[in-house]
């Protein structure tokens, strides 16, 4: 499956171990940088990834963001248990938009990753403390949508969080050379928590 002549399906040399549907932002697609950091890590790990397009600004004007949101990633879970028989485990991953997923994902009990997640909305923070599967949360203290009390008591509930000082709501700073670091310290937190699943 292609969009835009880009691919959004890509499978690990071996054996997959299940399959990671990917949610990306409003303005934030799938091959940005935290969200193909995400896609190489979850290859390299075994799974097969199914990248999620979207254009936010076709959402129909009585449906809320949360109900868009798992209307698409509902829909490509769907496909995945009609078609490819790597379904059995499903891993979902989010940036920002793409975290309203977390109600989803916590109904079906499904290992999520979501890059700065909404914490400041607490419809999404209950989903994410709702969840049985394993979590890891990932966002900045500069960002406005972080919460960090709320990452807090997610993280003393089984969330592995990473928390960087200076980032914000893209893992940036005004600093390109930082900006690279903060992306690798992420990097290495996908890394970490998807060898341990």
């Amino acid at each position: 499956m292609t969009f835009g002549g880009a691919p959004t399906r890509w499978e690990p040399a071996g054996a997959s171990r299940g399959v990671a549907l990917v949610a990306p932002g409003r303005a934030y697609p799938p091959s940005a940088p935290l969200l193909e950091f995400a896609r190489r890590a979850l290859v390299q790990h075994g799974f097969t990834v199914q990248q999620i397009w979207w254009d936010s600004t076709s959402r129909d004007e009585g449906e809320n963001p949360e109900q868009w949101v798992r209307r698409h990633v509902e829909a490509a879970h769907a496909a995945e248990l009609r078609s490819s028989g790597v379904g059995d485990r499903v891993l979902v991953v989010g940036k920002s938009l793409g975290t309203r997923a977390a109600s989803y994902a916590a109904e079906h009990g499904l290992d999520a990753i979501w890059l700065t997640p909404l914490l400041v909305d607490p419809v999404m923070v209950e989903a994410i403390a709702a969840n049985a599967g394993r979590q890891l949360l990932v966002g900045g203290l500069r960002d406005e949508l972080w919460d960090a009390a709320t990452a807090r008591e997610l993280a003393g509930g089984g969330c592995d969080v990473l928390e960087v000082p200076d980032a914000d709501h893209a893992m940036g700073t005004y600093d390109a050379v930082r900006t690279a670091e903060i992306h690798l310290e992420v990097a290495r937190a996908l890394d970490l928590f998807l060898s341990g699943l």
